[in-house]
């Protein structure tokens, strides 16, 4: 293959979960792999692994994004923006300014940075931006005002772009997970392990590697085929609030 063949995709959010988990199948598919995240060490074990390229990225942060944009190559064929998170669950009565703050920051403004900085790498590469969400962005539960808020953004900005990008050389899809059994509740119950076991007990969640699974399939149809829209659950989830746990599902 040469250089001019090789296919490049950046994944933010990369040093864990459903962003480790795509680099390794994209890179296994044969793409050249950028990957970005704050925990530089676990970034640079898995750049390693997959023969990839390690950028230290806070979608947080301007001058990071804009870091990232000057190493990644003209032409880029996809962009999987996977950064994001949650804290907390309280209710909006007891929310916290800081949590909800940096909810916005990393699942709506970190992705609105990097798109917009990628865009014209994107466009020229013919490219396929891969938004991940979640069943948060079309659902709400108590307690979940502040994560479901900046999910729903993430979904309206995604569609947004879907019209915005009509008539131009670029995919947009939107992949929305349920229960996927990651680092995702440890970081939203920090230094709660117990609380954040319990989110996946008594029944079967999905893993990173299920969700790489739709990134993959989504980014490898013919080109002219756009996957607006996957929305993946675990069986035993039916909706955000309804699961059948000690089911054997």
């Amino acid at each position: 293959m040469s250089a001019a063949d090789v296919r490049t995709a950046v994944i933010t959010g990369a040093s864990s979960g459903i962003g480790a988990a795509t680099a390794r199948a994209l890179a296994a598919a044969g793409y050249r792999v950028m990957v970005g995240a704050r925990r530089v060490d676990r970034l640079e074990a898995l750049a390693q692994e997959i023969g990839g390229v390690a950028l230290p990225l806070d979608v947080t942060d301007p001058a990071s994004v804009a870091a990232l944009a000057a190493a990644v190559p003209d032409r880029l064929h996809v962009l999987v923006n996977n950064a994001g998170g949650a804290h907390g669950l309280e209710p909006v009565a007891q929310a916290k300014d800081d949590d909800w703050s940096w909810m916005y920051e990393a699942n709506v403004l970190g992705l609105m940075r990097v798109t917009r900085a990628l865009l014209p790498m994107l466009e020229a590469g013919r490219g396929h931006l891969v938004n991940v969400t979640s069943i948060a962005g079309r659902e709400v539960y108590p307690g979940g005002a502040g994560y479901t808020a900046a999910k729903h953004a993430a979904v309206a900005v995604t569609r947004t772009l879907r019209l915005e990008l009509s008539g131009k050389p670029v995919r947009v899809t939107d992949v929305a997970p349920g229960l996927v059994e990651t680092e995702f509740s440890l970081v939203r119950f920090p230094g709660d392990p117990e609380r954040a076991a319990k989110v996946y007990q008594g029944m079967t969640p999905l893993v990173a590697e299920d969700v790489a699974d739709c990134i993959l399939w989504a980014v490898t149809r013919p080109a002219h085929v756009n996957i607006d829209e996957i929305v993946v659950k675990p069986v035993a989830q039916a909706s955000a609030t309804v699961v059948a746990r000690n089911q054997g599902l």
